[in-house]
């Protein structure tokens, strides 16, 4: 398959007519022009991911430096590991998205891809403040870096790294359209056991400002989710030898391993020891979120007897609805998000 090549930074012969305008292989002269968009759903995902700015550190953390040290060794170990996992995930896509820039020829579409980097940033900074608050520095270290010692941390993470280096290695389209889909996998299914897990914390009444920090992480996840949802069904219709059978059958496989190391991730560190929570419950969430993801793109349910959200799992939309995750700073408490109209989390 033919080498994709980089876009001109400056390009002084790039066309100017907006119908021209390419997701990947255009000719763009990387002006960014917000009132000529070809991809109009750009600007109200911009404006929504501007609103939603937030700072970590206006968060009160003082109950959660109480309850970390008095959880059940259970809920402590699953905290860590989980916090660990983000970690990892955050940085990576830090540091992986400008290379999905360097191939976007829509300007509008890199704008976008610009600030969810940006607010990568942020969730790191957050989970670093929520260590800082509650662990000694070498119990922070320890747990930033337990992907080195934990071997099914390690295979988490090997996953979603090993798509991204492979493109590196081989930036042929196909490569690309897999990153695109590692990248909606991660922001779509990849997370979401990290977040119930402590979402239940706080509805048991332990680590509220944790589970706050994690409302704000989730509604940007949100938007990530949306912005890879879009850019893939751009492609489907601008790249459509890039959806034939064969590599659609690629795409589910993935999509299906991403389902299941969710799920083995889930059972390993949740287990049936966590107060709120059990491997049936999280099984049956994941692959409810499954089939949401992969029916979101157009194909059918990937799990059939798993299309409605669990009936015992409904509190975790509640956690995460994106319309109440304002943080009052004064009070530290849920208020509506006043500057903007939340995107509804339908993916």
């Amino acid at each position: 398959m033919q080498e994709l090549k980089t876009k001109p930074l400056f390009n002084p012969n790039g066309d100017t007519d907006v119908n021209k305008r390419r997701m990947i292989g255009g000719n763009t002269t990387n002006l960014n022009d917000f009132n000529n968009l070809k991809y109009s759903w750009t600007s109200s995902w911009y404006r929504q991911a501007m609103n939603n700015f937030w700072i970590p550190e206006e968060i009160n953390l003082n109950q959660d430096l109480k309850d970390y040290h008095n959880l059940l060794p259970a809920e402590r170990t699953a905290y860590d590991k989980i916090l660990s996992f983000l970690v990892f995930l955050d940085s990576l896509q830090t540091a992986n998205l400008p290379n999905v820039g360097e191939y976007i020829t829509a300007n509008e579409v890199n704008l976008c891809l610009h600030i969810q980097t940006f607010q990568e940033c942020i969730h790191s900074q957050s989970y670093s403040y929520m260590l800082d608050t509650i662990c000694s520095p070498n119990e922070r270290d320890s747990i930033l870096f337990q992907w080195k010692d934990d071997e099914h941390l390690l295979r988490r993470n090997t996953f979603i790294g090993d798509c991204y280096n492979d493109f590196l290695e081989n930036k042929d389209l196909f490569h690309l359209v897999k990153v695109m889909f590692a990248n909606y996998i991660l922001e779509g299914i990849y997370f979401y056991s990290g977040f119930m897990f402590f979402y239940n914390l706080s509805r048991n009444g332990k680590m509220p400002g944790s589970a706050q920090e994690i409302r704000y992480i989730n509604r940007d996840e949100n938007t990530h989710l949306w912005l890879f949802r879009n850019i893939i069904l751009e492609l489907k219709k601008e790249e459509s030898d890039m959806f034939a059978n064969d590599k659609i059958e690629v795409y589910k496989a993935m999509m299906e391993e991403g389902v299941r190391q969710e799920i083995a991730w889930g059972e390993y560190v949740i287990g049936d020891k966590i107060p709120g929570l059990n491997k049936t419950m999280v099984s049956s969430y994941i692959k409810y979120l499954g089939n949401l993801r992969w029916t979101s793109l157009g194909f059918e349910p990937l799990y059939p007897e798993y299309v409605d959200e669990p009936s015992d799992m409904a509190w975790v939309s509640q956690y995460s609805n994106a319309n109440m995750v304002k943080t009052d700073f004064f009070e530290a408490r849920s208020t509506a998000y006043a500057k903007s109209t939340a995107l509804v989390d339908d993916l």
